[in-house]
């Protein structure tokens, strides 16, 4: 929650990561002065904010943060990043010991120890019913989400609903991954009922009964569940607690739109008080950042005409000036040579050019970076932004209504459309849509999803549940910025495709084995119950 930090808070999570280092053993054995603490709503209140705390911001990859959520695109095809921390991810190599893959467990635990702890102890707290319900919702929605993820990357996982002993702590087992999501499940939908659906300024980012209904139709989608996924998620649009703003995509992640309607789940930043140093690591060299992220061609490809057809269908696509008549998301989603203005100047990446963004500078460089969430109005200490960042929002909701009532039967017809997928274009001035041909739809379908929800967390939980992500991922070569076309002479030494595209980034998925990611070699070394997913 924005603009709250306190000490207590503080103190609870330090008292829960000692003792045994294995990860469920971050509950504390005792809390500080249980006798006199637990006793009013404000009390109750201290302890809730902390459950929302993210952690530390440095190599701390969680389903909260930016850097771990933009992780999660750059590991499914969108990209690559620049100390190759992924590469171990999707290179062929993963294994037990990665320390990305373990950062995003390890997170998830000491989040649902925090709300354990807030859950058996709220329960005694003297203080309005209601609103105990209210905090109760929040905080099973927290680990429920925590959950949710966990389960999707991990499989079958341990769940631990209350505090435990250091002995249940070495011992627990793995559960199934449709009876965590079961669970999960259950905990959003009940948390929902006690939830608001909107807050007043002062409760801003705080968990509302929209965040805790789109993510309960996450899990519907993973598990297939199309009819229930439906209902889910038009009760969030029958609410209408939410919008689709009417401002360029880009400016919706500027600081002055945070507190947007169409931000449904939200992870909060105050400057000074609990900042993040996301903006150094999106920002491009040329304006003070360290141009941590490369999108890759292949994404950048996806992006329609503004015909509204793909490249190799529209008339207007030109191979030698690629970027132009190109869906204007293209340009404010991702920073190409020659073409993307910021601060009244032009990105410039072309080999050989001398600039601080030019792409043979670092071969982890595709020559491409990512525009989406740059504030032109960041000019404090990058190391120290309050800008918020989103975890589901409402054109998410929209899609996701869309493909459930596609994937459950149901009849598709233009008001469907127009409630759906055309606000979302015609915010960036695309051709609506109007094809109610259900394979033709769901390809469409698909690539708005990516187009859209880029680098918000959202491409791995689709490739995943899809079953596509070993055609994203196994052995597929792929490249970077455009350095030569027909009518210019490639000057440069790298190596291009047919095309003139730099040759840049090969991945190697194991079918069969990367699908999910390895428990952590830590906490097996531990607990022996822990039995390590098959490949690893």
């Amino acid at each position: 929650m924005k603009k709250i930090i306190n000490i207590l808070a503080v103190l609870i999570l330090l008292f829960s990561l000692q003792g045994c280092s294995d990860l469920f053993d971050k509950n504390p054995l005792s809390q500080p002065s249980d006798g006199t603490f637990w006793t009013n709503e404000n009390d109750a209140y201290m302890v809730l904010t902390g459950c929302y705390n993210v952690g530390g911001s440095w190599r701390s990859q969680c389903f909260w943060n930016p850097d771990g959520v933009i992780y999660l695109d750059i590991m499914a095809g969108n990209g690559s990043e620049k100390e190759s921390r992924t590469d171990g991810v999707t290179n062929g190599e993963l294994n037990s010991n990665n320390w990305v893959t373990e950062a995003y467990y390890d997170q998830a635990y000491e989040k649902i120890a925090r709300c354990n702890n807030f859950l058996e102890h709220i329960v005694d707290v003297d203080m309005d019913a209601d609103k105990k319900a209210e905090f109760i919702g929040e905080i099973r929605t927290i680990r429920a989400y925590a959950y949710l993820n966990l389960a999707l990357y991990f499989g079958d996982v341990p769940l631990s609903t209350k505090n435990l002993t250091l002995e249940e702590a070495n011992s627990i087992t793995r559960t199934s991954q449709s009876e965590v999501w079961n669970f999960a499940a259950n905990e959003l939908e009940a948390a929902a009922a006690d939830l608001p659906w909107t807050r007043s300024n002062n409760e801003n980012g705080r968990i509302t009964a929209g965040a805790a209904l789109a993510s309960l139709g996450r899990i519907q989608m993973a598990q297939n569940k199309w009819d229930a996924a439906v209902s889910t998620y038009k009760k969030i649009i029958d609410s209408q607690a939410h919008i689709i703003e009417r401002v360029p995509l880009v400016e919706l992640f500027y600081a002055t739109n945070e507190f947007s309607r169409e931000f449904i789940y939200t992870t909060q930043y105050t400057e000074d008080t609990y900042p993040h140093v996301f903006q150094v690591y999106i920002f491009p060299e040329k304006w003070g950042g360290w141009h941590q992220y490369s999108p890759y061609n292949e994404f950048v490809k996806d992006f329609l005409c503004i015909d509204g057809l793909p490249i190799e269908e529209s008339p207007l696509y030109d191979k030698d000036f690629p970027y132009e008549n190109r869906d204007s998301r293209l340009l404010q989603t991702i920073m190409v040579d020659g073409y993307t203005q910021f601060r009244g100047d032009t990105y410039i990446s072309y080999p050989g050019s001398g600039a601080p963004d030019d792409v043979s500078k670092y071969i982890q460089w595709s020559g491409y970076s990512i525009r989406k969430f740059m504030d032109p109005e960041m000019n404090s200490d990058m190391y120290n932004s309050g800008n918020n960042f989103s975890l589901i929002r409402y054109a998410e909701v929209l899609l996701s209504y869309l493909e459930s009532k596609l994937e459950a039967g149901d009849a598709i017809d233009q008001a469907l459309l127009d409630l759906t997928i055309n606000p979302i274009r015609q915010r960036v001035g695309m051709p609506d849509v109007t094809e109610t041909n259900r394979d033709k739809l769901r390809e469409i379908v698909r690539r708005e999803r990516r187009i859209e929800l880029a680098f918000e967390g959202v491409r791995y939980f689709d490739v995943l549940r899809w079953g596509i992500i070993a055609d994203e991922l196994e052995n597929r070569q792929f490249t970077g910025m455009k350095v030569a076309t027909s009518k210019t002479t490639n000057t440069t030494s790298y190596e291009v495709d047919e095309e003139g595209y730099i040759i840049y980034k090969k991945t190697n998925f194991k079918r069969g084995i990367n699908e999910l990611w390895p428990i952590p070699l830590s906490e097996i070394e531990i607990n022996p119950n822990l039995i390590q997913n098959s490949g690893y």
